[in-house]
């Protein structure tokens, strides 16, 4: 009487799986990198050879428009002028526990700019942080 072994090995191997991984790794990594700079304004900052690692909960941008006016952006949000940074920057920081607020000036943007902003940050009690780029 012959006994007869009824499974046998399947010895192929599917790629299929594999590369449902891969893509799907690749889909997150696109996705990661995109918002790993939130800050999508085109800015020439000041150079600085010091550097602070300091993690900012909100960002305040200001850009020139021409003709000694600027536009004021909290985070990417437009918000108009100096007093719409001090309300956004009070929604967007409220019950926060040490709220850290990076500066993003453009190089051309007078000191004038940059004192209205920290004196926001003085009368709040907002850790600023003057973002330059390296030299």
């Amino acid at each position: 009487m012959a006994i007869k072994h009824g499974s046998k090995v399947d010895k192929s191997f599917s790629s299929a799986s594999m590369t449902d991984l891969m893509f799907l790794l690749l889909l997150f990594l696109l996705i990661a990198t995109t918002l790993i700079n939130p800050n999508a304004l085109k800015l020439m900052l000041p150079k600085s050879s010091n550097t602070l690692k300091d993690k900012a909960l909100t960002t305040v941008s200001v850009q020139d428009a021409g003709r000694g006016t600027y536009n004021y952006f909290v985070e990417l949000e437009n918000v108009g002028s100096a007093a719409g940074v001090e309300r956004a920057l009070k929604t967007r920081l409220e019950g926060q526990v040490e709220p850290t607020v990076s500066l993003h000036l453009d190089k051309t943007v007078p000191v004038d700019e940059l004192t209205k902003l920290m004196n926001i940050g003085k009368r709040n009690n907002y850790k600023m942080i003057l973002a330059t780029s390296p030299e």
